[in-house]
């Protein structure tokens, strides 16, 4: 029985290793391991360029002169680099006021989504009421809502918001609260609370916890790499919008970047607006390198998305 389960065993691995485009016995030979490897970096480099370049080509062009860019768009620095470009185009196109706008538009979108995420998983998650199935499919069902559909209404609602009958135009508060309404963190988080252990909660409401003090204390400790991951979508889905800022906050004074930028464009040389551009980039960029662990190998996402 031994001897035959070790033999089953080593065809099964053999069947493993040959389950792929090549073999194993294939990859032993020299030309298929060097034809292999060629593929490979062929592949890299082409993604490389597909998803670098353009981000590299902007940071070049924001420190050479506006004629060599014309002139000779992919030479590198034909005549020379000029950084004065940086500080006209924060000076000239007033990009320190777009800028703090939309970091207060950023900052109070990510506040509201925390808020709105982690208390509706929260419910029907770890509270778990009546009909938490059916809300939740309907949360879901949501999100197969075009966003273009919700556009009239949400407008409707926001300049005369009902009960209240207040005006939100020219306010950041007409982009901070509907971007609370986002199924898809809802819904992230609810799967990540799904994942946490029962008997800690259990243990807690022995102990005298309320729902209160089990989210506060228990709840939201466990939750920073979901809530890292979320947060960075929030700040990252807010600093990119257009349409939205541009329908609600007419006042150019409240205007983010992503609305401001395209309407200086036709009057703004081209050398200093892809400075304003490459300074509008630098902080979604940075937020994706100081967080790329959650994505890539944190806890968060793998376990929303488990089951």
């Amino acid at each position: 029985m031994t001897s035959l389960s070790r033999g089953w065993r080593g065809a099964r691995a053999r069947a493993t290793e040959d389950r792929g485009i090549v073999s194993a016995a294939d990859r032993r030979r020299r030309r298929t391991r060097w034809t292999l490897r060629i593929l490979h970096g062929a592949t890299l480099l082409f993604l490389l360029i597909v998803g670098l370049g353009p981000l590299l080509w902007m940071l070049k062009s924001s420190i050479t002169p506006t004629q060599d860019t014309l002139r000779a768009p992919m030479a590198l620095w034909p005549h020379g680099f000029d950084l004065s470009l940086f500080a006209t185009a924060w000076t000239r196109t007033h990009i320190d006021r777009y800028l703090l706008n939309t970091v207060w538009i950023a900052l109070g979108s990510w506040i509201v989504q925390i808020v709105v995420a982690t208390t509706a998983g929260y419910a029907l998650s770890v509270l778990r009421p009546r009909f938490h199935r059916l809300l939740t499919a309907l949360v879901l069902a949501t999100l197969f809502v075009p966003s273009i559909v919700l556009l009239v209404p949400l407008y409707l609602t926001v300049v005369d918001v009902p009960l209240v009958h207040f005006r939100l135009i020219d306010t950041f508060w007409a982009v901070w609260l509907p971007a609370g309404a986002t199924a898809f963190n809802v819904i992230l988080v609810k799967r990540f609370f799904d994942n946490l252990p029962r008997e800690i909660f259990e243990a807690a409401r022995v102990d005298g916890a309320g729902p209160f003090q089990l989210f506060w204390r228990i709840v939201l400790p466990m939750s920073r790499p979901i809530i890292g991951v979320v947060s960075v979508f929030a700040v990252i889905a807010t600093w990119k919008d257009y349409l939205w800022p541009l329908l609600v906050l007419r006042d150019p004074n409240l205007q983010p970047l992503s609305v401001r930028l395209p309407t200086l464009q036709p009057t703004t040389d081209l050398g200093i607006f892809i400075a304003a551009l490459t300074i509008s980039s630098v902080i979604p960029i940075a937020l994706f390198l100081l967080f790329q662990r959650l994505f890539l190998r944190g806890p968060g996402l793998s376990g929303a998305l488990k089951g």
